[in-house]
């Protein structure tokens, strides 16, 4: 067949092991099933293409060590299935294994296979007409300033095959990113249209008071500014099942969970193993990422050893950018951070913002404003005030706390709009004397 032809006359030898490998198990599962119990799913992409060619190939290697009629030989009858979606592209409509992107296209390439014409326009990897752009590396600009893009097989990093599928979330899913109002009926935060964010922090090192957990206020600092709030930080032990109690909980009430430390290949790394049970799936090989963990740590990260390059399955999504040595990872809700200090966070933030913003990872909305006052009076004096000021502003974050033991007390107003900071402010002034108290910065 030409297929295997031309397998053999390559000189890629890489190519060749992974063809040779993958023709052993088609060849081995038409050993032991009748072609009537055997289905191949086909939705047009260049991956889906090549396993299409494989089962070819497999299928009349197999047969040529059979007694066959010429006919066998000429047809395919394996049930191929494609399922129409509304949502496809119709290119990919008309055109109707896990393995690299390079590995996809030596072989395409080489085979000189059909493939979608999609590819040729700058599309690396493709999903549906609403979650897929050209991949902005292939982009070249020409003297009309209009863009156009190179062929996909001409992307030199093939880790960055994803750049165009950053996912774009729905703000009409239950529960989540709600429509956002200005009605302030109700502290429930996702009533007053804010959008809610928890952290949950990873290491026994935190809890025996090693090491001073810095990431979660700085974290909190960047979820403000972007106009989240925050409802709550979690530290947990280095134990999976806990893990995986605190993300169930927190990702089932929250609109993103963001995670940071027990991402490794330790014993005590067992962030991304929580997390899958947490949404009850497996962790498998991702080759995606074992390509970036390659180049970054070099062969160390192969075969058997490769525990690092485990991810949830079915839920994760790879965050890409140029600027990361390895992609954030996202599990629908949740996302996980690999920063080990603040620097590292204020890099690996805002390359985050960065892809939000082309690709609306989620909402970024205007930040919180704030005013703080200061006084001397006592905690007594002003805690009927506070409370009935808390419900006459349901909108507004008021809280109260010291510096030290004996200090001034210290009040702080947050919200959304100015003008009902402001309001807010003015409403206490006014339950006390004029110089009752003072605004700090």
């Amino acid at each position: 067949m030409e297929i295997d032809k031309a397998i053999k006359e390559s000189d890629d030898r890489r190519l060749k092991t992974k063809y040779n490998n993958a023709i052993y198990v088609i060849q081995r599962a038409l050993a032991l099933y009748s072609i009537e119990e055997l289905a191949f799913s086909f939705n047009g992409g260049k991956d889906s293409t090549v396993l299409l060619h494989l089962l070819r190939a497999g299928y009349f290697l197999h047969k040529g060590g059979q007694s066959c009629s010429d006919r066998d030989l000429t047809s395919f009858p394996i049930r191929t299935i494609y399922f129409e979606s509304s949502s496809a592209f119709p290119e990919i409509s008309s055109f109707t294994y896990d393995t690299a992107s390079r590995d996809v296209w030596a072989f395409i390439l080489t085979c000189k296979v059909e493939y979608c014409k999609l590819y040729d326009q700058g599309y690396t990897s493709i999903g549906s007409v609403h979650d897929t752009v050209p991949n902005s590396l292939l982009c070249i600009n020409d003297s009309s300033c209009n863009k156009k893009f190179k062929p996909a097989y001409l992307l030199a990093d093939g880790r960055l095959e994803r750049a165009g599928r950053v996912k774009k979330l729905s703000l009409s899913i239950p529960g989540h990113f709600p429509v956002f109002g200005d009605s302030p009926d109700s502290v429930d935060p996702h009533k007053n249209g804010m959008l809610v964010a928890s952290v949950i922090a990873v290491g026994d090192e935190i809890l025996f008071g090693t090491v001073e957990d810095q990431l979660g206020t700085s974290l909190c600092r960047k979820l403000h500014s972007i106009g989240w709030s925050v409802s709550q930080i979690a530290i947990v032990q280095n134990d999976i099942d806990s893990m995986a109690e605190e993300v169930e909980r927190h990702k089932s009430t929250n609109d993103m969970v963001f995670i940071y430390g027990g991402v490794g290949p330790l014993q005590s790394d067992v962030t991304l193993a929580g997390v899958a049970k947490a949404f009850g799936v497996r962790l498998a090989p991702d080759e995606e990422f074992e390509e970036y963990l390659r180049h970054l740590i070099g062969n160390q990260c192969t075969g058997d050893r490769n525990e690092m390059a485990l991810l949830p399955e079915g839920i994760t999504e790879l965050l890409h950018h140029e600027k990361l040595p390895v992609p954030m990872i996202k599990c629908q809700n949740v996302i996980i951070l690999v920063a080990t200090n603040v620097a590292e966070l204020d890099k690996e933030w805002k390359c985050l913002t960065e892809l939000t913003k082309s690709y609306g990872l989620f909402p970024m909305m205007e930040p919180f404003v704030s005013k703080r006052l200061t006084t001397n009076l006592l905690d007594v004096e002003i805690a009927q005030p506070l409370s009935k000021l808390c419900l006459e502003f349901p909108d507004i974050n008021i809280g109260v706390y010291r510096k030290c033991r004996n200090g001034s007390l210290i009040i702080s107003f947050q919200g959304k709009k100015q003008v009902r900071v402001d309001l807010a402010v003015e409403a206490l002034c006014n339950m006390f004397h004029p110089r009752a108290f003072t605004e700090i910065n």
